[in-house]
């Protein structure tokens, strides 16, 4: 595992980090003082106070006072996480779409934050690296759908280089991002930034991007629906049936509200 950790950082260092850290897909952990707004199925405040704040990957979000079990307030998984500094604060809000609601979490001071890169022991026995992912697709191109031709692996675009540019059976450009583990909508804000990169050197042959990963959350889903991407559920290695079911799978349960 490897870890960034800042002390007593600026707001704006700090800012830097997380923008980093929720592109990347990576577990963030902050303490400092801070308030914290809900709004949606209901509303709730709380004042300033000291308090932990945990991001994940997969959209929860979890507020931890000094005391109990429980967080005071928290977020389900499939929420996008956006970071931003306004009115001397540093600010991070954790919002879905179905059904609508945020949580706004304001630091006046903070007093760590950590950025860390995590895989437990299950996700090294059933997934391998996003090379892995990559040379299985290049084996088995069908893999991501029949008729596809990988032409290119680590394509150079204006937005940075593509996992496997390629053609679909109908010879349309194709934009393929892989990612090794369960994601939110930041890959999915990556392949779009790559498709409209590709769009302005294929103008007009209609270039699609197709997202490769074992599974997305609900948000990430509802994104590439939006943008006409398309997922394809896919392991780096393929994971032997055990009858345990898929170890990404989370659910969506209501949220807890102080």
């Amino acid at each position: 595992m490897t870890a960034t950790t800042l002390h007593r950082p600026t707001h704006r260092d700090a800012l830097y980090l997380l923008e980093e850290a929720f592109g990347d897909g990576r577990m963030v952990t902050m303490f400092g003082r801070c308030t914290v707004e809900y709004d949606g199925r209901a509303s709730s405040s709380l004042g300033p106070g000291e308090r932990l704040v945990v991001c994940k990957p997969d959209g929860t979000i979890l507020v931890h006072t000094d005391e109990k079990r429980k967080p005071v307030n928290w977020q389900p998984p499939g929420c996008t996480h956006r970071a931003s500094v306004r009115d001397g604060r540093l600010r991070v809000r954790s919002e879905r779409s179905t059904p609508q609601e945020h949580l706004d979490v304001a630091f006046e001071r903070i007093e760590q934050v950590s950025a860390y890169e995590v895989t437990d022991r299950s996700d090294l026995q059933l997934r391998g690296s996003e090379e892995d992912l990559r040379q299985r697709i290049l084996d088995d191109p069908a893999l991501v759908e029949a008729g596809f031709v990988p032409q290119a692996t680590e394509r150079e675009t204006t937005a940075g280089p593509v996992d496997i540019f390629g053609t679909d059976a109908d010879g349309k450009p194709v934009v393929v991002e892989l990612k090794r583990r369960r994601v939110g909508p930041s890959a999915a804000s990556q392949l779009q930034r790559y498709v409209e990169a590709l769009d302005e050197e294929f103008p007009d042959e209609g270039v699609r991007g197709i997202l490769v990963a074992p599974s997305v959350t609900d948000r990430t889903q509802e994104l590439l629906t939006e943008n006409g991407l398309s997922f394809v559920a896919a392991e780096p290695i393929a994971a032997e049936a055990d009858g345990e079911g898929n170890p990404g799978d989370v659910d969506d349960e209501g949220t807890a509200r102080n």
